[in-house]
């Protein structure tokens, strides 16, 4: 990442206002810096020189007191600022991105590894150093070190030489130990990534590591996970405390050949000694914001990184978009047409040439072994995936037929209920999960939840329809979730239902409320699409489509490379 990437600044509005603000007060406080040197020098020479009495610079030291409240009052507003500025750029950005790969679809974030779960968790939280540290610091370095070193060239040309060379070697230091922690940082990101990945896959084991009485063994694994995080952390930090070391030993050298100049110059009567207090003065004041933005950079190579790893993901070409307007899927037939997807990393086509045809009113059945691409058939109809051969044509009552390629998909999806496999809900109550719009009576919601099983499940919660779930469902089993989804699905007044595996995590008694679910559905004139296995499901549908894979042929496997 460059030191202000342009990237930044045109993905957040927050981070241009709050450039645009640090150079002003970068600005103010150059001029601060300057003039409490010179003030500094102008109070303290005539009374070492013995020329003047400490009343009679009393006016100086009193404007020193004010300059410094000044650069007070500056630090202050720049911290201040730099926080809530770096909250909101990281919101904008955060955003951004998990707009875009929403956008990019299942397939892509499958295929991310969960990458994108870790950028925009805690990937993210670290680019807040850089606004708040890191961009001061540069700003700082373009206006400070320039406007001091020119009042030294004025004050004597000498310490301004001394000053010149010597300058360079702070940033050539910075470049070479910045190489190391960019390479540090960028692992360190990796390995959260990597690791985070793991847990989430212990987690989702637990249950059946449970059942079987080996819930214990994986905490050998979790405390070695947690170790590689801490050693991955340790060296990032390792490497900026050296780096800070270095600079400071640098600037601490340079500092001093300027001092030994300056005071045998005093001594041999070359300098007056308040040019040579000043000078001494301003000597550090140049070399402080290089050095503090190498130190910063160091600690916000995390957030670079994570910045990085954002641009990325927003560089990625989104799936192309139609603009025509939805058709009434209630009066609307919806045909698959040799449909085929590319599987990643099997080599097949999942689905295989596809033929389904989707009537209104009518229930269809996807059936077919695992791995067959039913769950994938049912992605491609609701346009979250794009198919690499054949077509889903819209055939409306009236009017002629359309690619769905072609449709404005925010329309077509708001005709639509899906259920997948593993329903998510959002923090709330569980009415709030069920009826998201709160405008359904509860008599209606009593009626939903009785026919799907949920009202058993209400009755088993402390508070309730107003008992609070968290973040995923938490607080509630899988095929309780299926439930609420099941019951969602029934309240919402889509005519287009699809249940991906509805019964899957659920006994014979809770399928049978799923099947009783989809007749209530039909008798309401919606049209439902299952994927199925169980018979019980099959049997309740109008039309059984049987799903196949096959093997990429050799030029489908260079098109999906």
């Amino acid at each position: 990442m460059k030191p202000l990437d342009p990237r930044l600044l045109r993905r957040a509005r927050a981070a241009r206002r709050y450039v645009l603000l640090t150079a002003a007060l970068g600005t103010a406080t150059a001029a601060l810096v300057v003039a409490s040197a010179l003030l500094i020098a102008a109070a303290l020479a005539p009374v070492v020189d013995r020329t003047a009495d400490w009343p009679d610079v009393a006016g100086t030291v009193g404007w020193l007191a004010v300059v410094i409240a000044a650069r007070v009052a500056v630090t202050a507003a720049q911290e201040r600022y730099a926080h809530r500025a770096a909250t909101r750029a990281v919101a904008e950005l955060r955003g951004q991105v998990l707009e875009h790969a929403a956008r990019l679809g299942p397939r892509w974030l499958a295929a991310s590894g969960g990458e994108a779960a870790t950028l925009l968790t805690r990937g993210l939280d670290a680019l807040e150093p850089y606004f708040v540290r890191y961009l001061p610091q540069l700003l700082l370095a373009v206006t400070v070190t320039p406007g001091a070193l020119a009042v030294v060239l004025g004050l004597d040309w000498v310490a301004a030489v001394t000053i010149a060379v010597t300058l360079p070697l702070v940033p050539l230091f910075m470049w070479l130990i910045g190489q190391v922690t960019a390479g540090y940082a960028d692992r360190r990101l990796a390995t959260m990534t990597r690791l985070g990945h793991q847990v989430l896959d212990l987690l989702a084991g637990i249950p059946t590591l449970q059942a079987l009485g080996r819930h214990r063994g994986p905490a050998t694994r979790v405390r070695e996970l947690g170790d590689a995080h801490r050693r991955a952390t340790m060296g990032t930090l390792r490497v900026a405390f050296l780096s800070g070391m270095v600079l400071e030993l640098l600037t601490t050298l340079s500092v001093a050949l300027v001092a030994v100049g300056v005071g045998l110059r005093l001594v041999h009567g070359g300098l007056d000694l308040q040019t040579g207090l000043a000078v001494l003065v301003l000597a550090p004041e140049v070399y402080l914001p290089l050095r503090q933005v190498g130190a910063q950079f160091h600690a916000s190579a995390d957030g670079v990184a994570a910045a990085e790893r954002a641009f990325a993901v927003l560089a990625e070409p989104l799936p192309s978009s139609g603009t025509r307007q939805a058709p009434d899927l209630r009066t609307t037939t919806v045909r698959l047409s040799g449909v085929g997807v590319a599987a990643p990393d099997r080599h097949r086509l999942a689905p295989a040439g596809l033929d389904a045809v989707v009537r209104p009113g009518r229930v269809l059945a996807l059936a077919g072994p695992n791995g067959a691409g039913k769950s994938t058939a049912a992605l491609t109809l609701l346009g979250l995936l794009a198919p690499d051969h054949g077509h889903v044509v819209l055939e409306p009552s009236t009017g002629a037929a359309l690619d769905l390629a072609d449709v404005e998909l925010t329309g077509w999806w708001s005709q639509i209920s899906w259920v997948p496999q593993r329903p998510v809900q959002e923090p709330g109550t569980v009415r709030a999960a069920v009826d998201p719009t709160g405008e359904a009576p509860l008599e209606r919601l009593a009626t939903a939840a009785a026919l799907t099983g949920l009202d058993a499940v209400v009755a088993g919660l402390p508070d309730g329809w107003d008992a609070r779930i968290g973040q995923g469902g938490t607080g509630l089993s899988l095929g309780q979730r299926q439930r609420v989804a099941l019951t969602r699905a029934l309240l919402d007044p889509t005519p287009l239902v699809v249940l991906d595996e509805p019964t899957a995590h659920l006994d014979a008694a809770a399928e049978a409320q799923v099947v009783d679910t989809v007749r209530r559905l039909r008798a309401e004139g919606r049209t439902v699409l299952l994927v199925a296995h169980r018979p019980a499901l099959l049997d309740v549908a109008d039309d059984v489509v049987h799903v196949t894979s096959a093997p990429l042929a050799p030029q489908d496997e260079v098109v999906t490379r």
